[in-house]
């Protein structure tokens, strides 16, 4: 017999009468080391076509006890009080991650045998000094634990359980990669771990919608036009969001956590699609339009094209990095062409009647240009008529 991979029952069962008839063959011979070929070859094939079932956790605990004599008691330390202890063993509780590590750890039991998955591993150390810093406190009162309704002290007794829903569909190590290519505006003072923490639940809520998918370049000086004129309807915000997400960009509302200074971002998903996400800080019209297109910006400029996937932006702050400058001449002249503005000859010192005409001969909100000319003159008591003054959350709640 020639030997060969075995693939089919018919070479498994050639492969073990070849092996019978030279069993006695001596080490070294032609025949030894066909012998020695073949048996290696079915081991291959037995062990893909005749796995051994890894063992149940609860029996893998009993047999480590068995092993080190171990009595409940002594579980104490790794599963918490004898109670516990008892719902664990008896069945009646699931073991939770922070066990697993602790029994993985303690007695040497492999975390895939009690994970009930082969290869998986607890998320690493990294990522839950990561989470820890994280603020639990204000993340469970907006309800991002799910179901979740313990303290914020338990939350954080159970951190490593929660993780794994709060991350979702990004992995349980997504707070190490929600640290990595990312650019925050220069002079903007961010809690970096707070700053992960919304990116993740931006993401989270975004990959639960099902969009078409998106196509490097949609994002257009045209595509832009088209957008800045939904601006004239007063569902504008609302409609923008559809319009995007017929081209497979998503756009989602999230408020700001204590400590972040965040106005918007633009997020690159696992998927490759795009996120613009505003944290509607100031709940003006302004700067929502303004805000949108400064992270589109960021899309057709940086995320389209650069190895950054993500940038958060407190629009309080000047741009002093060729990213934001990029972004904001952008935005700007996306949304007021140059030469109409130029044309216009607006200033801050212009009648709220002038700035209304001159958008609406644009079909645009009278927001966009007196948020621009407030703005550029310092001047935020101007036009206050015409911002759109708690004209947005009201939309998205």
């Amino acid at each position: 017999m020639k030997a060969k991979l075995i693939k089919t029952e018919s070479d498994y069962k050639a492969a073990l009468e070849r092996i019978e008839a030279i069993f006695d063959a001596r080490p070294g011979t032609p025949e030894g080391d066909e012998l020695e070929l073949l048996v290696t070859l079915v081991e291959m094939y037995e062990a893909k076509a005749f796995p051994i079932d890894m063992p149940d956790p609860l029996s893998a605990i009993r047999f480590r006890m068995d092993q080190q004599g171990l009595k409940p008691v002594d579980l104490v330390p790794y599963i918490g009080s004898r109670p516990r202890v008892s719902e664990v063993l008896s069945g009646k509780r699931p073991l939770s991650l922070s066990m697993i590590r602790k029994l993985t750890t303690g007695l040497g039991i492999p975390a895939e045998v009690l994970l009930k998955e082969p290869q998986a591993e607890l998320p690493s150390e990294d990522t839950l000094s990561i989470a820890r810093n994280f603020p639990i406190a204000e993340m469970l009162k907006r309800g991002w634990f799910g179901s979740f309704d313990g303290t914020a002290a338990d939350a954080r007794n159970q951190l490593e359980d929660l993780l794994v829903d709060f991350a979702g569909p990004l992995g349980r190590d997504a707070m190490l990669a929600c640290l990595n290519r990312q650019q925050v505006r220069q002079g903007s003072k961010q809690d970096a771990h707070a700053l992960s923490a919304w990116r993740i639940r931006v993401a989270t809520v975004a990959l639960q919608e099902s969009l078409p998918n998106y196509k490097p370049g949609t994002v257009t000086e045209d595509f832009l036009s088209e957008l800045a004129r939904l601006s004239y309807l007063s569902q504008g915000p609302c409609l923008a969001k559809e319009f995007l997400a017929k081209s497979g960009i998503h756009l989602v509302c999230e408020r700001h956590l204590p400590k972040t200074h965040l106005d918007g971002a633009a997020i690159k998903l696992p998927t490759g699609a795009p996120v613009v996400a505003l944290s509607l800080r100031y709940d003006r019209l302004d700067n929502f339009w303004f805000t949108l297109f400064h992270e589109l910006a960021h899309v057709a400029l940086h995320l389209d094209q650069d190895n950054i996937e993500a940038f958060f932006d407190d629009l309080t702050q000047s741009a002093s990095d060729k990213f934001e400058k990029e972004a904001d001449a952008f935005a700007t002249n996306a949304l007021i062409p140059k030469s109409e503005w130029k044309k216009a000859r607006l200033t801050h010192e212009s009648s709220p009647v002038a700035v209304a005409a001159f958008a609406e001969r644009l079909r645009i909100s009278p927001a966009i240009p007196a948020g621009r000319l407030r703005y550029e003159s310092g001047d935020y008591t101007k036009f206050k008529q015409l911002v759109g003054q708690r004209k947005v959350r009201s939309l998205f709640e």
